[in-house]
């Protein structure tokens, strides 16, 4: 399976870009390991821990890192709990997020990712979780729905969407199938409306629904936390986000850990895909990369101390 990562020239500067030699490196967001075997072949003396909560994508990554050895260590679970995972392997020279959904998640119709392609309406990035997103789709009142809608996706249409969904789950019941959903939305939104919208109408719905599904902002804000206290002085936390939600959160907590002495921001503005890269990766057209340099000290920085190795 075909696996391009974003700003991957860019994210490998700036790890070159240090005083002190790269030796552990942090890939919370593992997905098919592109940036981890990169890192691996361009750092000969790094080791590099991948997280990761999908069992599938972990086990594919490990199969691409298997000629490094014990240098890289898949570890399953969720980014926002990387102390519980990780934290014992602290304190890590970088730690690295890619925030946007793997290719084995959108190309599977199966894992109810794509409004391109049929299948269950699961999008559970974590197979084992509960909650799907047909669960929200059909229990969610008019109201609840139309707020997920504008909240994580920002969905100007959010109410007639909603109000669309919930008509039709009482005329004709449950929807289960991404089709179904997708096909309810072109058929509430008037043609002319859909053809402003600038990509496809069901675009915005579906990152909703996978945001709200996955709790995704929640587990950033928690992730991003959970990188400063696990990283050394010195060392970066680098995150290239997708859409205005995720990127106002690094910014966010990049700006209050500056305004705390707590670090640097090296990246004023955000470094974004060149001409070049966003022809060759289609993918890469939204993406913001971010990187904070961790300063100071633990008593006035970081929330843990580091015992001696």
């Amino acid at each position: 399976m075909e696996h391009v990562p974003v700003l991957l020239d860019e994210i490998l500067r700036a790890l070159s870009d240090r005083e002190n030699s790269l030796e552990r490196v942090l890939d919370c967001t593992l997905g098919l390991g592109g940036y981890t075997v990169a890192i691996l072949e361009t750092f000969p003396g790094a080791q590099v821990w991948g997280i990761d909560q999908d069992s599938e994508a972990l086990a594919i990554a490990a199969e691409r890192a298997s000629g490094y050895g014990d240098r890289f260590h898949p570890v399953h679970g969720n980014f926002s709990a990387m102390d519980a995972l990780v934290g014992d392997e602290a304190p890590f020279d970088a730690i690295l997020f890619d925030l946007g959904v793997s290719n084995l998640q959108l190309t599977s119709g199966e894992r109810g990712f794509s409004f391109q392609e049929d299948g269950p309406l699961d999008m559970r990035m974590d197979a084992s979780s509960p909650l799907t997103a047909a669960d929200l789709v059909n229990e969610g009142s008019e109201k609840d729905l139309a707020d997920i809608f504008w909240k994580y996706g920002e969905e100007r249409f959010s109410r007639p969407i909603a109000r669309g969904i919930v008509r039709f789950r009482q005329r004709s019941g449950r929807i289960d199938r991404t089709s179904t959903l997708v096909e309810i939305i072109r058929s509430t939104l008037p043609a002319p409306v859909q053809r402003k919208m600038g990509g496809h109408p069901a675009r915005r719905v579906f990152q909703a629904l996978r945001i709200a599904v996955n709790d995704e902002l929640e587990a950033l804000t928690l992730g991003l936390r959970g990188a400063k206290a696990l990283c050394r002085d010195g060392g970066s936390i680098l995150a290239v986000s997708y859409h205005s939600l995720e990127d106002r959160i690094v910014k966010h907590l990049f700006r209050e850990w500056q305004q705390a002495e707590l670090g640097t921001v090296r990246t004023r503005r955000p470094i974004t895909p060149s001409d070049e890269e966003t022809v060759r990766n289609h993918k890469a057209r939204s993406a913001k990369l971010r990187i904070f340099s961790v300063g100071g000290s633990r008593e006035g920085g970081n929330e843990r101390r580091w015992r001696v190795r």
